[in-house]
């Protein structure tokens, strides 16, 4: 099994929920987060004045996938996030020891 962490622009999130839905994952994790990364931040004006956002709102996706289903959740994520500027974001591959279900005690591939 491998988690898949997807940092994305927050516009890009319904394409990619909707296309993680429709291939078959059945559960993810979204957090709202800031960062930064190449792109440093952008400046932005307000009342005249000018100021500096280092930290840029981004979308966090994270889904826990069988081995053999990693090469597609990736290619769907690209495909729907990408709009060839900097600043689309990176994607993390883990490795995962094993799954635990609360409610019924299950583990492994059973508990995804």
């Amino acid at each position: 099994m491998k988690k898949v962490e997807a940092i994305i622009r927050p516009f890009k999130l319904d394409d990619v929920r909707k296309a993680l839905v429709d291939f078959g994952i059945v559960g993810m994790t979204v957090s709202e987060i800031k960062g930064f990364g190449r792109q440093k931040g952008h400046s932005e004006m307000y009342r005249g004045n000018e100021y500096q956002i280092e930290f840029l709102p981004k979308i966090k996706i994270e889904v826990v996938i069988l081995d053999n289903q990693v090469d597609d959740v990736v290619n769907l994520i690209i495909e729907k996030s990408k709009t060839n500027t900097v600043g689309d974001g990176k994607i993390f591959i883990f490795p995962v020891e094993d799954v635990i279900r609360i409610r019924t005690g299950e583990s492994g591939e059973d508990a995804i």
